[in-house]
């Protein structure tokens, strides 16, 4: 599955009043019936993400961003009126929603890489007792699982530990570096769930990516070309670290980060 930019997200707009009149001219071109309209419903989808990963604190805090109030916001989730053109683009402000999600032109809800936390424990809570599913990569290792991951020889020889309630065969890394602070921290370890070719990926998700080298990185789909698809990286460190794209073809494996361990304070 990859992501099929719109015109809309290409013409990233150079002032706020063009953005608007984008927003304005595709707005009254699309809004009808309160509960049909592909706006409203996807209002409500973005809602509920936001308040399931803890972006917001329920209606009233996302009401005080959109300026409005929170009996317009519970209105507006039970289809009882339309979102505004300026509630959008406070949307989009805001929270980084994707303008092309919200006209239905993607399922990617998010355009940055601030939208997922990973689920997080202590490292405390390993044990080296019971089934021990999961192989853990050391940092000094970490160069050699690019080359040998696919030799069952390789993964018998590393240590191994369980977690409570992570099941199945999974794979943990040891994390060297700061590039996705804060939401991992140097000396953390991200329990991961091996891909296979197929599965589907989910944007702005933290999935550790296996080239010629192993990385921790938020992932974007760029749309697939004569040249073939690629995936982009980001780092939550986006100050220090830019995005740049990998081709699939270099991909060697691809493993979905079922959460982080630390130990460093847990909220």
């Amino acid at each position: 599955m990859f992501l099929l930019r719109n015109p809309i997200d290409e013409a990233k707009v150079q002032t706020i009043s063009f953005k608007k009149q984008i927003l304005k001219n595709i707005y009254f071109g699309i809004m009808g019936n309160f509960t049909d309209n592909i706006v409203n419903q996807r209002f409500k989808k973005v809602f509920e993400a936001l308040e399931r990963n803890n972006l917001i604190k329920g209606k009233s805090d996302i009401a005080n961003k959109l300026g409005t109030y929170n009996h317009v916001v519970n209105s507006i989730l039970k289809g009882a009126r339309n979102v505004t053109v300026d509630q959008l683009h406070k949307l989009f402000e805001n929270y980084e929603v994707d303008a092309n999600y919200m006209f239905g032109f993607t399922e990617a809800m998010f355009t940055g890489a601030r939208m997922i936390a990973l689920p997080t424990r202590s490292l405390n809570e390993r044990f080296t007792g019971g089934r021990m599913n999961i192989t853990l990569i050391p940092s000094r290792a970490v160069a050699g699982y690019a080359l040998e991951h696919q030799d069952p020889g390789y993964l018998t020889e590393l240590p191994k530990f369980s977690i409570p309630n992570l099941d199945g065969n999974l794979i943990a890394f040891e994390i060297s570096g700061d590039s996705m602070y804060p939401t991992i921290t140097n000396g953390d370890i991200v329990v991961c769930e091996p891909l296979e070719r197929g599965d589907v990926l989910r944007d702005n998700n933290v999935y550790v990516v296996v080239t010629d080298v192993v990385v921790a990185k938020r992932i974007q789909q760029v749309r697939e070309d004569e040249h073939g698809g690629q995936l982009r990286l980001i780092s939550d460190n986006s100050a220090v670290y830019k995005p740049y794209a990998v081709d699939l073809g270099d991909i060697r494996q691809v493993l979905k980060v079922k959460c982080r361990l630390t130990s460093y304070a847990i909220n």
